[in-house]
């Protein structure tokens, strides 16, 4: 790995707005006290950064991209935890007493405020406080390290719900959350996992990740297939991984009496729900965001030790440099058959 470029350029995708970025030089990040300098290998695009480009939340002059893995290229005065040249994810780490804390449950928080730090991993190189960084572990290929952090995603939303061994579990679209939610209760413990998928590159997927029937929800009524695979009851949880427009009423109309619909992919306009269907049956409808450190961890683990594979999500197609950024993003926000892209700067 050659060393940082202090003084000189790098290449970055910058959000202009009004769904523009502009691939152009900036100047390369200098760490200050306890801050590491991370060389970007793979930076995986996250859902959440295409709405914020379809909707034009993201600020002007942002760098975006969340969901990566590097090495670490220079160390900030005072910075005794990592050497030059380690592997890491970016993010996962304990916050020191003071610097992060939990949303204050006072407040009605939003998503749509979407407040993001100006440089992420859409570039070369990003800052990092020393604190926040894991180490990527033996056996776990940088690659499978981009794809961590929704890994953990999946594994808070499992974590969150009531799962217990056995339970049949329904996963409504197979897109990146999907297919690893899919690993993810299989190593929790379910007994059996059904999807519902309308693309056959994804479906074909979730069959090789082991779920046990998958349906095509543009081909078959999925409500009444779901009911009848779960032995007439429906499935005891059902993670909504699609955020499309109707899925979120298929979930409460498929689940089990007194079952579990866990909201993981978030739609972003009004979809339509209609209670006097499944209201009788007293579900229990709760939504899961965000993520810990210990969770992380637990996500590197299942990554290291197989019970989670990104092999079926990458292939050669599923790379792409910082210059074809514009066009990626324009490409997903429309539905999308690609399982996922990532960005290699």
């Amino acid at each position: 790995m050659g060393s940082a470029r202090f003084g000189r350029g790098m290449k970055a995708a910058v959000y202009e707005g009004a769904r523009t970025f502009s691939i152009r030089e900036i100047a390369t990040p200098v760490p200050g006290p306890g801050q590491v300098l991370v060389r970007v290998k793979y930076c995986a695009i996250c859902g959440t950064d295409v709405h914020a480009y379809l909707y034009d939340i993201a600020p002007p002059g942002t760098v975006m991209g969340h969901e990566f893995s590097g090495t670490v290229a220079a160390l900030g005065p005072g910075v005794a935890t990592w050497r030059v040249g380690d592997r890491v994810v970016g993010g996962g780490g304990s916050p020191p007493p003071g610097a992060a804390g939990p949303r204050d449950p006072r407040y009605n928080y939003r998503l749509h405020g979407f407040v993001k730090r100006p440089l992420r991993a859409y570039a070369e190189y990003t800052l990092m406080e020393e604190w926040e960084p894991l180490p990527i572990p033996e056996g776990v290929s940088d690659e499978a390290a981009a794809m961590a952090e929704p890994c953990t995603v999946s594994v808070h939303a499992v974590r969150t719900s009531h799962l217990k061994v056995g339970d049949v579990v329904a996963v409504i679209g197979a897109g990146p959350i999907g297919l690893l939610t899919l690993q993810v209760v299989r190593a929790a413990g379910a007994g059996k996992v059904l999807v519902s998928e309308p693309s056959p590159t994804r479906r074909e997927a979730a069959l090789q990740l082991g779920a046990d029937a998958v349906l095509d929800p543009t081909a078959e009524d999925v409500v009444s297939r779901m009911v009848a695979l779960s032995d007439g009851l429906g499935p005891q949880i059902v993670f909504e991984c699609a955020g499309a427009r109707d899925t979120l009423n298929q979930s409460l109309e498929m689940v089990a009496y007194r079952g579990q619909v866990m909201l993981v992919s978030l739609a972003w306009k009004p979809v339509p729900v209609v209670p006097v269907d499944w209201a009788a049956r007293e579900i229990d409808l709760r939504s899961s965001f965000g993520i810990t450190p210990p969770e992380w961890r637990i996500a590197l683990r299942l990554l290291q030790r197989g019970a989670v594979t990104v092999a079926p999500l990458l292939d050669g197609r599923s790379y792409l440099p910082l210059e074809r950024i514009p066009e990626a993003f324009e490409q997903l926000v429309a539905p999308s058959t690609q399982l996922q892209l990532i960005v290699a700067p």
